[in-house]
């Protein structure tokens, strides 16, 4: 999970988990159904700020808000970079 990316101040990089392809009762939703992942792992943590230490680090499972981070591609896979401050709980 390394990753050339380093979040400058209070940012965060985060990997998005896969959107659930079944329903608990086992049907299968289709691509243009899928609601968009809050769930995502924590890939880069910045040093934070004077007045604000990180309370994520590397690793953690976390859920973010629906339209939080800005999304971009790198070297194929799909992330989020974001403030801390648009992460909700650690999970």
């Amino acid at each position: 999970m390394k990753v050339n990316i380093k979040p400058l101040a209070d940012r965060v990089l985060v990997e998005p988990m896969q959107a659930e392809t079944k329903t608990a009762s086992g049907i299968i939703i289709p691509d243009n159904a899928k609601e968009k992942p809050q769930k995502a792992i924590v890939v880069a943590v910045g040093d934070g700020t004077k007045d604000h230490s990180m309370t994520v680090k590397v690793g953690d499972h976390v859920l973010y808000g629906k339209y939080s981070g800005t999304e971009l591609k790198h070297e194929g896979k799909d992330y989020l970079i974001m403030s801390e401050k648009d992460i909700l709980a650690i999970v």
